[in-house]
């Protein structure tokens, strides 16, 4: 279909053989990554480009070649790319400006609208939900403003939790003590923390117990003071883990809950604690959620369109589709 549609032809100017070589990266790998946004195909011969796909779509591709073109004074990674075009295809929209963090990473801030939507109402509001698919950074997001709030003294301590719940197989068949079996699953808090903080930084507050990471069962019968505490995984929490879990939160404390109600993982005729509490204090004062879409995905260009594809598949089973 691709090979049949109408060429759009692009010439980048000034001729830059620097620029050029940034733009396209390695074997061409950032152009692979425009077409995969825009579902195109991309040829080049020097600064001219021919761009075939649906028109609407070659037309966005176009532009995406002549911003990264004049952005490409640097070398331009992968990541630079991909962020880039989440930008790209939220640009124009209205918003208030994204929030500064203080963490590891001055560059880093919300790229979509409902990202800086989050950002705010997580500093704006005592308990915060992110609702939506994998890649748009809710956990991310959440974590940097933990290390934000913590680093501003505005918190003491960091606590990150998640339901320790087998995705199709069993804890009991892992090898290791309890703790050797649930790291995989708080593996990605530790990454984002990492990441944000500095690996020196977060094992020497570690150490002072300044930052806690543990299985939500190790929540029940405590209570959080002056904490930033972050559920995630949310979604396989049952409704009697989430209520115990919000009651923990003390004097002084910050949370924030994350999930993707449509990857569920609690064995059949069990009730989402997530879904219960969207239903249940949707209303309340002092709470705010964000609903996230596929177009705030910030990864590879083609999980967006997975997950969008994903979606309109559920939605033609639920309307009795074969």
């Amino acid at each position: 279909m691709i090979a049949r549609a109408k060429a759009l032809e692009v010439v980048l100017s000034p001729l830059d053989n620097q620029r050029l070589a940034n733009l396209c990266g390695a074997l061409d790998e950032n152009l692979r990554q425009i077409e995969a946004a825009y579902d195109v195909a991309i040829a080049r011969r020097g600064e001219r480009f021919t761009v075939r796909g649906h028109p609407a779509q070659s037309a966005q591709a176009a532009n995406a070649l002549q911003h990264f073109y004049a952005e490409a004074g640097e070398h331009l990674s992968v990541d630079a790319i991909q962020l880039g075009l989440v930008e790209l295809a939220n640009r124009g929209q209205a918003g208030m400006p994204a929030p500064g963090l203080l963490t590891r990473k001055p560059e880093l801030h919300g790229r979509t609208p409902r990202q800086v939507q989050y950002l705010r109402q997580i500093q704006e509001h005592d308990i915060t939900f992110g609702i939506g698919p994998a890649g748009t950074g809710k956990t991310y997001l959440a974590v940097a403003s933990a290390v934000d709030a913590f680093e501003r003294d505005q918190v003491s301590r960091i606590v990150l939790t998640r339901p320790a719940v087998e995705a199709g197989e069993r804890l009991g068949f892992l090898p290791g003590d309890l703790a050797q079996k649930v790291d995989p699953y708080l593996r990605p808090l530790y990454d984002a923390l990492y990441d944000l903080m500095g690996f020196d930084k977060v094992a020497k507050l570690f150490e002072r117990q300044a930052i806690e990471i543990a299985p939500l069962a190790y929540m029940r019968g405590r209570t959080l003071n002056h904490a930033f505490i972050i559920l995630d995984e949310a979604q396989n929490t049952t409704p009697e883990q989430m209520k115990m879990f919000l009651t923990r939160i003390g004097i002084g404390a910050r949370a924030v809950v994350t999930g993707d109600v449509t990857q569920i993982d609690l064995a059949r005729g069990m009730k989402s604690g997530l879904i219960e509490a969207s239903r249940i204090l949707r209303e309340v004062r002092g709470i705010a959620f964000t609903e996230f879409l596929a177009e705030d995905v910030v990864r590879h260009p083609l999980v967006a369109r997975i997950v969008s594809a994903y979606e309109q598949h559920e939605k033609a089973r639920d309307a009795g589709a074969p």
